[in-house]
């Protein structure tokens, strides 16, 4: 069982399911229930929110998630450009589902090209159910992660909701971490 843990300051954080921006004051209780892709999940008593791993000290927590991150950065900084995109999709989760975003099967392409002059990623990614106020949090947090790349000028991930997604679209290793298989 999850300790509480009482916040030490206040602290910005995304409501779940809506996406709603929220301000969790100091000494608000909370329970870490996912701590994936620099972000952290907690339930509260009006329900889960998402904490960004900067506001980790926050929590009591140090940034070895952070720590981790930055080793992986610099073991793909000369890897083909490509390869570093789907690192980083790679390491964006939806807050409710401890499977990345590549692994749940929501990114539907991805596609490096140039434009004016300047290296564009082109996203198309999808949610598992399109009313989730998440998405364009989700979005986001892809789209920054691909903007941490050396070489990227610009990225930009779109909603798209055809095919619509379903649990086959899962890759294996993300139906085993869901306990599927």
């Amino acid at each position: 069982m999850q300790d509480k843990i009482l916040l030490a300051r206040e602290v910005d954080a995304i409501q779940i399911p809506s996406g709603d921006t929220i301000t969790l004051p100091v000494g608000t209780e909370v329970f870490i229930t996912q701590r994936l892709g620099g972000t952290f999940t907690v339930a509260t008593t009006q329900g889960l929110a998402r904490i960004s791993s900067k506001d980790g000290d926050a929590l009591g927590l140090n940034d070895e998630e952070e720590q981790k991150k930055h080793a992986e950065a610099e073991r793909l900084k000369d890897a083909p450009l490509e390869e570093q995109v789907w690192a980083q999709l790679k390491a964006v989760y939806d807050p409710e589902i401890p499977v990345d975003i590549v692994n749940l099967g929501l990114v539907y392409d991805c596609s490096i090209g140039q434009e004016a002059d300047k290296t564009v990623v082109t996203v198309k990614m999808t949610l598992t159910a399109p009313g989730c106020g998440m998405g364009p949090v989700i979005a986001a947090d892809a789209q920054s992660k691909i903007m941490t790349i050396d070489g990227i000028d610009d990225a930009k991930v779109e909603l798209v909701w055809d095919p619509a997604w379903n649990q086959d679209m899962i890759s294996e290793e993300g139906k085993m971490k869901l306990g599927m298989i």
